[in-house]
């Protein structure tokens, strides 16, 4: 490791001490925390205040080396068998700690047992695991896919069983993998989607994602802010049910929010959003894919002023640097979710998705995309154009005005025929949907409306 890299100071993966603490428990908990994540390096001889390297004195260096690894060896459970080095920078001696990502997860201090003993890193301290990470760890370690296991108390039930595979089909159809035969239940077995049973197929935790069913929280709330940040809603909807399908409500969500304008291309006009919209979809799936469904908060997506916000509940997998992500590399927690995506040609490639975000944004020569890193969620950022910003600004005036002429025509169509339909009253204020929904929603709280019915089959009354 270079000079540099030390004086960059502490993070995920790199812990500095001055000098070897007496009590073991003040860095072996940084040992088992980096045993539980992405592995890490433990440096005695580096002040973590100021980043100053003071070295070890040459002759403790062996002495701290044997301390390291017996205590180690004798309090951390399962075995951790750490590589301990000397070296010497600026003609002072180190001594590095090098930790392996560990494949016995969770790794504990046998003192005060697994519930209490298991630490893992977050930024650049290391903190105890709360319940849900400990069974996190357990299911890493055993290999295992959460999604793959048994649904406790989620009956197959038939007609959900048809209404996936029908969905599915209906997803290679428009992709032209008609050919390679319908999914039926057995291909749902073979995905892990259900598992063989005694007398009949068992759910398994992605069964129940994929049809709508048991897991409340596992849905996407989206919004729209006025300004850049989250003190007024404009609007906000919140999307549960297939995952696929609130990928789409989501996706749908988003678009209605961004501006689309003509650029003319010879004699041809080609209608363009403002944002490369195919980015926008890569976020949501790959927030739907890949977030940690053992924690039971909900995806956001939320469009301000100056950005498309996506976040999900879990960090990066174990194992895998927000740095690999972006090359290339990748590492799939939801492995059944992923498979099925796969197949219905929502994943095109493996390890691809951030990348793809990356070049988007640059073809359209808007602002760097962020990922960030949040102590229990991942979050991306797709920026903007200034035009379309400066351009909703302006507009907004002329909007207010244009909007109470469309409401009195609402009133008046509502008149003429309560069972109108949204799209009716689209093309009589010659408005979008989106429109004629926000002057409908205005109307009702005003008290000037009120819906009389179910949306299909129900009518209007003016007041």
């Amino acid at each position: 490791m270079a000079v540099s890299d030390y004086l960059n100071g502490e993070n995920k993966n790199l812990e500095f001490k001055v000098a070897l603490p007496t009590k073991a428990e003040h860095y072996i908990k940084t040992v088992v925390a980096f045993a539980n994540g992405n592995g890490g390096k433990l440096i005695v001889g580096i002040d973590d205040k100021t980043k100053q390297i003071v070295g070890v004195d040459d002759d403790k260096v062996f002495q701290i080396m044997d301390a390291v690894a017996n205590t180690v060896s004798d309090i951390v459970e399962p075995q951790i068998v750490p590589n301990i080095m000397l070296e010497t920078v600026n003609g002072k001696s180190l001594v590095v700690v090098e930790i392996e990502a560990g494949e016995n997860r969770p790794y504990y201090i046998k003192s005060e047992g697994r519930d209490k003993g298991t630490y893992i890193r977050v930024g650049a301290t290391s903190r105890p695991a709360d319940p849900t990470q400990i069974k996190e760890l357990e299911i890493e370690g055993k290999n295992l896919s959460w999604d793959k296991l048994r649904c406790v108390g989620c009956p197959v039930d038939e007609a959900a069983v048809e209404k996936l595979c029908a969905d599915i089909n209906g997803y290679r159809e428009r992709l032209g993998k008609d050919n390679e035969g319908k999914v039926g239940k057995k291909q749902l077995i073979s995905w892990d989607v259900l598992l063989s049973g005694e007398a009949a197929p068992v759910a398994t935790n992605a069964f129940a994602l994929l049809t709508g069913g048991k897991f409340d929280y596992a849905k996407i709330q989206c919004a729209r802010f006025k300004g850049k940040d989250r003190s007024v809603f404009i609007d906000r909807k919140e999307y549960s049910g297939a995952l696929y399908e609130q990928i789409e409500n989501a996706y749908n969500f988003v678009l209605n929010y961004i501006e689309m304008r003509a650029e003319i291309k010879g004699l041809v006009r080609e209608d363009k959003y403002e944002i490369p919209v195919s980015a926008v979809r890569e976020m949501i799936i790959n927030a739907v894919c890949h977030r940690n469904y053992m924690n039971d908060s909900a995806i956001q997506v939320s469009v301000f002023d100056d950005r498309i916000e996506v976040t999900s509940p879990g960090t990066i997998c174990r194992g895998l640097t927000l740095k690999d992500a972006l090359e290339g590399y990748s590492k799939t927690r939801n492995k059944v979710i992923a498979k099925v995506f796969h197949h219905m040609g929502l994943i095109e490639e493996w390890g691809t998705g951030l990348g793809r975000i990356l070049r988007q944004a640059e073809s359209y020569h808007l602002k760097t995309p962020e990922f960030i890193e949040m102590d229990t969620a991942f979050r991306v950022n797709l920026y903007r154009t200034e035009k379309a910003k400066s351009s909703e600004k302006s507009s907004e005036k002329s909007s207010e005005k244009s909007s109470e002429k469309s409401s009195e025509k609402i009133i008046k169509a509502i008149q003429k025929n309560p069972a109108v339909t949204i799209e009716e009253l689209a093309k009589i204020t010659r408005t979008t949907t989106r429109s004629v929904e926000k002057n409908l929603t205005k109307l009702k709280n005003e008290g000037r409306i009120v819906r009389i019915g179910a949306d299909k089959g129900g009518k209007w009354e003016v007041l």
